[in-house]
């Protein structure tokens, strides 16, 4: 029986949380929630926002890069929410990671509108306060210095 767009999402936000407080087994069952030419986005992204990851392999290697290697990180979903709309392949997932990374605070405010097709993700945009995480993770202040000198 394939998955709901609703149980896909909630199945990729359960396993990036893992992902990100060490589990790098998730990896590949990350990938495989994706369809193979899938394209994900992150509009509000302080310097990629104009880019996109497309296709599985791609996805597959983002994901490797989580955890960061040494850094401890401890953090859960909270508030979540899931609205469905009038397209049945369309949901979007609101929520936040919260914890600590490295005993830094993590309060990072997310959306997700994702497009599910027979229970893959073929289409997500990813809303996320990346400078909220850039904080977390202690390397603000070279997004700032990067974003600042991108601008000039």
């Amino acid at each position: 029986m394939t998955r709901t767009a609703s149980e896909t999402v909630r199945e990729l936000v359960d396993r990036v949380t893992r992902l990100r407080n060490g589990d790098s087994s998730q990896v590949d069952a990350l990938a495989n929630l994706y369809a193979a030419d899938a394209r994900v986005t992150h509009p509000f992204h302080p310097e990629q926002a104009s880019s996109a990851t497309v296709g599985r392999a791609s996805l597959r290697a983002h994901f490797a890069k989580l955890p960061q290697a040494g850094v401890p990180v401890s953090s859960s979903v909270a508030d979540w929410k899931l609205h469905t709309t009038a397209d049945p392949e369309v949901v979007i997932a609101e929520f936040r990671y919260e914890g600590s990374i490295d005993q830094r605070p993590l309060n990072t405010r997310c959306i997700f509108v994702v497009r599910v097709v027979d229970g893959l993700i073929v289409e997500s945009r990813d809303y996320i306060d990346h400078l909220a995480s850039a904080r977390a993770y202690g390397v603000l202040p070279e997004v700032l210095a990067r974003m600042s000198t991108a601008q000039e």
